[in-house]
C-alpha cells in the first residue's frame, strides 16, 4: 500500500508540474527506523516497483539494487531522526513557490486564510549546496515547527504524517505563491490585520489542524 502511495503521488508531482525531468524525490517511513524513497534519476511520472529502495535511517541502503537513492536523501533522513510523528517527506521544485526561494523571499506574510490555518507561515531555509551535508543543516532549524519550507535557490519541502498529507501540502503552497504572485500585478496582497489573524489561528484545533506551525507576519 505504502508502495502503491510512493508511485501514485510520484506521478501526481509531474501532472501538476511541480517536477520537471528527474527533479525531486519522496520518500515514507515504514517501521521506527526504516524508510522507503525514490531511486536517483528516474522522472516521477515514470516511477516503477523497482525504483524504490528501502534504507535504514543512518542512511545504509538495504535493497539490493542498480538504483541509488537521491544525493538529498540526506535531508529526509534528518527530519524523520529529529521528528519522529513525522512519516512522509516531499522534495520538489514547484515554480511558482521556488520563484520567491531564488527571489530569496519566504511566504510568511498574512495573506491567504486557508495557508494560515494549515501552515501558518512557509520560512526560507538558507542556501546549501545541493547533495552536501549544507543542506540538512540549513533546514534542522526549521523543521521542529514547520511542515513546508522554501529552500533558498533551490526547491521546496514538505513533510507529514502521510505522504498524501506531505503532497498536498506541496501543492498548497505552490498554489498560494501562484496567487501572490498574480496580485502583485494588481497592485500587491493585502495583509489580513493581526486581530482576523487571531481569529484563524484559533479554528486550527476545531478544523483539525493540531500541528504546530510558525506564526505569519
Amino acid at each position: 500500500m505504502k508502495r502503491r502511495a510512493l508511485l501514485e503521488i510520484g506521478k501526481k508531482l509531474w501532472m501538476r508540474g511541480l517536477v520537471s525531468g528527474s527533479d525531486g524525490n519522496l520518500s515514507i517511513r515504514i517501521s521506527r527506523d526504516r524508510i522507503l524513497t525514490t531511486a536517483s534519476g528516474i522522472p516521477k511520472g515514470e516511477l516503477r516497483e523497482e525504483h524504490l529502495l528501502e534504507l535504514k535511517l543512518d542512511g545504509t541502503v538495504i535493497t539490493r539494487s542498480k538504483w541509488k537513492p537521491s544525493s538529498e536523501i540526506k535531508m529526509h533522513l534528518i527530519v524523520y531522526s529529529r521528528q519522529p510523528e513525522i512519516n512522509a517527506v516531499c522534495h520538489a521544485h514547484p515554480p511558482y513557490a521556488t520563484a520567491f526561494a531564488v527571489a530569496g523571499i519566504g511566504m510568511t506574510s498574512c495573506v491567504i486564510p486557508e495557508i494560515i490555518v494549515s501552515l501558518g507561515a512557509v520560512p526560507l531555509a538558507p542556501y546549501g549546496t545541493p547533495s552536501t551535508e549544507e543542506v540538512p543543516s540549513a533546514i534542522e532549524n526549521f523543521i521542529t515547527d514547520s511542515d513546508a519550507l522554501l529552500l533558498a535557490n533551490h526547491g521546496a519541502l514538505t513533510l507529514g504524517k502521510t505522504i498524501e498529507e506531505a503532497y498536498l501540502r506541496m501543492e498548497s503552497i505552490d498554489h498560494a505563491a501562484h496567487i501572490i504572485l498574480n496580485s502583485i500585478i494588481l497592485g500587491g496582497p493585502k495583509k489580513l490585520t493581526r486581530e482576523d489573524v487571531e481569529k484563524l489561528y484559533a479554528t486550527r484545533i476545531g478544523l483539525g489542524f493540531d500541528n504546530p506551525v510558525p506564526r505569519c507576519k
